[in-house]
Order: C-alpha cells, then sequence, then structure tokens
C-alpha cells in the first residue's frame, strides 16, 4: 500500500475528513479531561521549515509531546538545503529516519517533489499555494460552535492567497457556499475556482460576500515573502477592511476568523477580532487538536 500524504485537503476524501475532525473534538475534550493519550509513543516528527513559525511549529511539537512521541525542528541554516542538497536526497534521508515530515515552504511544487521521494508521510505545514492545516482548525472551531458547515455561507475578505486557495478546495470537499472579495489582481487560483464552480464565487465588493454570511474570514494583506509589495498592498486593500460595519451585514450569530498573525488596523479592526464574534483564540488552539486527529490517522 502506498503511502498517504496531506498536502492538500482533497488528499482525504470528504467522509474521512469529517471523521477526523470528530476525532479532533474527541481528542480536544481528553485533554480537557486530564486523560493522557499516547498513540505516537516512539515516533518521530521530522519538520523542516524554510519559512517562520509560530502556531504551526508549537502546534505539531506540542501534539508529538503530549501523544508520547517527539520532534525535531530543522530550518534552512540546520541541513544541507541550505547549502544546495536536492530536496529529493534530503526526503530519501530524512523518511528513513522519522515516522512523518511535516514541511514548510515557498512552492508547492517543492513540497509535491518532496512527498514523491519520501517513504512515510508527508504533511503539508503551508506553502504558497495551500495551508490545508489551518483549514482543519478553522473547520473544527466553526463545528464546535455552530455545528455543521454543510449548506452555510462563508465569505473570505483580502488577499486571494493560500489560505483562501484552501477555502476553496474546503466548500467543494464541506458542501457550503463561498463568496470571496479581492481586489482585481490578487484574485486565487482560477484552475481552483473554475473546479469549485456552484461553491464558491468571486465579487469585488465586500459588502456582497459577507451579506447575510454565517462566518467572514480574512488574513494578512502581505504575507511572507511580499514584504517589498506593502506599501501598494496597503493602497490596494483599503477598501476590504473587516470591521464592524462590514460585520453588521452579516447574520448576528456570525463568527470571525482569522488565522494570526493579525494587524489590527489593517485587514481587521480591533473591535471585531477582539469582540464577541470573534473566535481566533479557539481557532488558534484548535491547530493542536486538529493536528493530532491528522498524525493519528497517517501513522494509524
Amino acid at each position: 500500500m502506498s503511502v498517504r500524504h496531506f498536502l492538500t485537503l482533497s488528499d482525504f476524501t470528504p467522509v474521512e475528513l469529517e471523521r477526523l475532525l470528530a476525532r479532533a473534538i474527541e481528542l480536544k475534550a481528553m485533554r480537557r479531561d486530564g486523560l493522557r493519550h499516547e498513540p505516537l509513543k516512539n515516533k518521530v516528527l521530522a519538520m523542516l521549515f524554510e519559512k517562520s513559525s509560530t502556531r504551526t511549529r508549537v502546534s505539531f511539537e506540542s501534539a508529538m509531546i503530549q501523544c508520547g512521541g517527539g520532534a525535531i525542528f530543522l530550518s534552512p541554516r540546520d541541513t544541507q538545503l541550505g547549502r544546495g542538497e536536492p530536496v529529493e536526497d534530503t526526503a530519501r534521508v530524512l523518511s528513513r529516519m522519522s515516522d512523518v515530515i511535516v514541511v514548510r515552504t515557498f512552492e508547492h511544487e517543492k513540497l509535491e517533489r518532496f512527498a514523491a521521494h519520501s517513504t512515510v508521510p508527508v504533511i503539508n505545514a503551508l506553502t504558497d499555494q495551500y495551508h490545508p492545516c489551518q483549514l482543519l482548525a478553522d473547520l473544527q472551531t466553526y463545528v464546535e460552535q455552530r455545528g455543521t458547515i454543510k449548506g452555510k455561507i462563508v465569505a473570505w475578505v483580502g488577499d486571494g492567497n493560500n489560505m483562501c486557495n484552501s477555502y476553496i478546495e474546503a466548500a467543494r470537499l464541506f458542501e457550503f457556499e463561498l463568496r470571496i472579495s479581492t481586489p482585481p489582481g490578487y484574485d486565487p487560483d482560477s484552475a481552483l475556482l473554475k473546479a469549485s464552480a456552484g461553491h464558491a464565487t468571486l465579487t469585488r465588493k465586500p459588502q456582497d460576500a459577507v451579506r447575510g454570511t454565517d462566518l467572514v474570514v480574512t488574513d494578512v494583506w502581505t504575507s511572507m515573502g511580499q514584504e517589498q509589495e506593502q506599501a501598494t498592498r496597503l493602497r490596494d486593500f483599503a477598501q476590504y477592511q473587516v470591521n464592524a460595519r462590514l460585520m453588521a451585514l452579516a447574520k448576528p450569530d456570525a463568527r470571525f476568523m482569522h488565522c494570526l498573525p493579525a494587524h489590527r488596523g489593517e485587514e481587521v479592526s480591533a473591535d471585531v477580532i477582539d469582540g464577541p464574534q470573534s473566535v481566533v483564540w479557539d481557532e488558534a488552539e484548535n491547530r493542536l487538536h486538529a493536528q493530532k486527529a491528522l498524525l493519528e490517522m497517517l501513522l494509524s
């Protein structure tokens, strides 16, 4: 049987994803109740990160420790990748010494090459095109707060980035309506939009996207590696801030999410992210529980 990877949400079936979320909620309750659960005892997670991280790194390392295993963190300066070793060679070596590998990199194609030469499961911890682990946490949070997301309406406001792309995949797999509002020139992947026709639509007006929605989501306007574009992006996204006026157009019980880190006063106002509709702290915590469930599924 070939090894399974988690590079995008589409690597799992809708049934598997639903089961994973249910297990994440169960694992969260077990931790809250103080129950020890070590299904990954003596297992080793190798973490290869070419981008900086707070929540992703800490959640994966904590998950392995709490589940009885261990994690090894590697940055480019810690490995021969930083000195030009082919990614294929690194994959061959690390997969002989560890049980699962988490990769955070720039080009999604590099992650695919890595996975193609790994003999153990590889998990996408973020690429420029996708961020599926964050979507697991977001979906878990919505289920905890409001029940099934099937048939609900979600608004994405801001940059059509890797998070937006993963939300497009989620809309198709979980059967919810996704309304995306981005400025011209910042659209998400057109092929993904086409593949999710009937579930995801694009509009230029944030008000049209948010009106009557169950969930509003945004992300930073300037992602890692785009710092030189910051001034231009601040100007282009000026009308796409999620603030109290915009949130007032959503349903009264709508929730607000942001994968963090957030820039208050840019993509979101302080009164929204720190307000009663915001569930960003539950969302951040759920990275831990969703990834525990993911590790269990891949290593069981």
